[in-house]
């Protein structure tokens, strides 16, 4: 990896295994973390935050005691391409309940700390708004993103 990085170089390392999934040279198992650092010449917290953006986006998942595997077929968009979805899916209207946490983290699959992330994000575009004590409520219908 490049000594200093403009665009963070845990993404660097994220998009380097995407593609190394992606042409067939990952098979179904990932490598180490320890072997990941050896090879891209970073420290473990990199190789994790790049494993983490991973996670994020379907491609690989976590088996405790056996290590990152990829996941293969099924849905390939991202966690934030789902939740956002997820309005138009269960037909949720302007200032309709959004689903809890707890219920997100079941459905997709996902940790607690990357449906905050997601949903922090989705606050910022303003398609949620959070009322303290009762919840977050859809703010805005997103936007089609399918090109004709």
């Amino acid at each position: 990896m490049p000594q200093a990085s403009p665009r963070g170089t845990y993404l660097q390392v994220s998009e380097s295994l995407r593609q190394q999934i992606e042409s067939g040279d990952i098979g179904d198992a990932l490598p180490s973390e320890a072997a990941l650092m050896s090879s891209h010449g970073v420290s473990r917290n990199t190789v994790r935050r790049a494993l983490k953006v991973l996670e994020a986006d379907g491609v690989v998942s976590s088996a405790p005691g056996i290590g990152w595997r990829v996941v293969r077929g099924g849905d390939r968009r991202s966690l934030a391409e789902k939740m956002t979805d997820l309005i138009a899916e269960d037909s949720l209207t302007a200032g309709a309940a959004y689903p809890s946490e707890a219920k997100l983290c079941e459905r997709f699959g996902a940790s607690r700390t990357a449906v905050r992330r997601v949903l922090a994000q989705m606050e910022g575009n303003g398609l949620l708004a959070t009322v303290h004590g009762k919840g977050r409520t859809v703010r805005a219908l997103p936007t089609s993103t399918v090109q004709p």
